[in-house]
């Protein structure tokens, strides 16, 4: 399937787009800062986005792939102030939410786009120019029928590696076992990728807890950490 540009759309995607409106403090951030912090991946003109430029200095590019509300992508770019830190996420009122949080942290190292991050890896980032890519607690899709919609798979292993710097790392996290399970068994078989660990990794001090730890925690799910490294 083809956008009228010659574009290829994705049949299956990894999300859901939901609907809400945002609050007035999110739609303030929004009008306030969008303009210089954020981009929709769908009207990006072709060819890679130049983060050099559009952060207005050269630095390692971490992305994080679904910020969700922006509670822990705003803590961790305010930790790393040295990191251009980018933030992709398809949900409005999250983007609003995250803008809002940076603005009381002070955090200027932040950038965000609004859209698929499959076509914005495949289509606007060069190959081996990434510091890292993050990927915390992505949607789950429980259901047997609905695995295919998961995010991590072959293809997209391959894709973040192809991304990543040499030495670049791509961390995940999940509280669901067999999908934790899933992504150390596709990452495993990624040649570009090495596991830093024997199994799962340690679970970072530096990363905060998510809302959904604490409901995993509450629930008796164990959340698994994986930090893969491209060779």
């Amino acid at each position: 399937m083809e956008k009228q540009d010659g574009r290829r759309l994705r049949s299956v995607v990894s999300y859901v787009k939901r609907g809400g409106r945002m609050t007035v403090g999110q739609q303030r951030a929004w009008d306030d800062h969008w303009p210089r912090l954020g981009r929709t991946v769908s009207e990006l003109p072709e060819g890679p986005l130049d983060f050099t430029a559009w952060f207005g200095r050269e630095a390692p590019v971490m992305l994080e792939i679904g910020s969700g509300m922006g509670e822990t992508t705003s803590q961790l770019a305010a930790a790393a102030p040295e990191l251009n830190y980018v933030a992709a996420e398809v949900y409005d009122p999250g983007l609003g939410q995250l803008m809002l949080r940076a603005e009381k942290l002070g955090v200027e190292n932040l950038r965000l786009l609004h859209g698929d991050a499959v076509v914005l890896l495949t289509e606007h980032v060069e190959p081996d120019t990434l510091h890292g890519v993050r990927l915390f607690f992505p949607d789950p899709w429980p259901k047997k029928k609905h695995h295919k919609r998961r995010i991590v798979s072959p293809s997209f292993a391959a894709l973040v590696a192809s991304r990543l710097a040499p030495g670049g790392t791509f961390h995940m996290a999940t509280d669901w076992e067999n999908y934790a399970e899933q992504m150390l068994e596709v990452c495993s078989a990624e040649p570009a990728l090495k596991n830093r660990y024997d199994g799962w990794a340690p679970r970072p001090e530096w990363r905060p807890v998510t809302k959904f730890e604490q409901r995993a925690d509450v629930e008796g799910r164990v959340s698994h950490d994986l930090i893969f490294e491209k060779q």
